[in-house]
């Protein structure tokens, strides 16, 4: 039984300040880009690594575009969704050495993944969609930072 006079629980600013120090240490210290090896995957060719980071970014907007549809109406079965969109992000971006993308994708796939095994397994009539959705939208949000430092990177480089 609940006191009366005890508060109703709300994030305090102490959890939402651990959540975006979560996101930020999951990419201290991995590169955007491993320009050495990108250059090695693309035989020393540089326009052709520029050619291909572009098309990497058009591919990882167009992901995100049907992430952000899926996190603005999570109906259905957004979590089988949000894995295939999360895995070609990483695919694409392993093949490239953008580790920031690849760790932050894989996180998100990961997560998503455990959704929709959690949800096969559950034969107890729990919905612990609500639960699962928050967990995977947390890393949708690093992947959300990848992408940026990417875009920023890209510009860097005149892409």
């Amino acid at each position: 039984m609940k006191d009366k006079n005890s508060l109703p629980s709300f994030p305090s600013k102490k959890k939402k300040e651990k959540e975006k120090e979560k996101e930020k240490n999951l990419l201290e210290g991995v590169a955007v880009i491993d320009w050495e090896e990108a250059m090695q995957q693309c035989g020393d060719d540089e326009e052709f690594l520029r050619e291909l980071l572009g098309d990497l970014r058009d591919e990882t907007d167009m992901q995100m575009g049907k992430m952000e549809k899926i996190a603005e109406d999570p109906s259905g079965k957004p979590f089988i969704a949000f894995v295939r969109a999360a895995h070609v992000i990483k695919g694409a971006a392993s093949n490239l050495m953008c580790e920031q993308l690849c760790v932050t994708a894989m996180a998100l796939e990961t997560r998503a993944q455990a959704a929709v095994s959690d949800s096969a397994d559950d034969k107890k009539g729990v919905d612990k969609k609500p639960e699962h959705l928050k967990e995977v939208l947390r890393n949708f949000k690093g992947l959300k930072l990848a992408i940026k430092n990417y875009h920023e990177y890209l510009k860097e480089l005149g892409v």
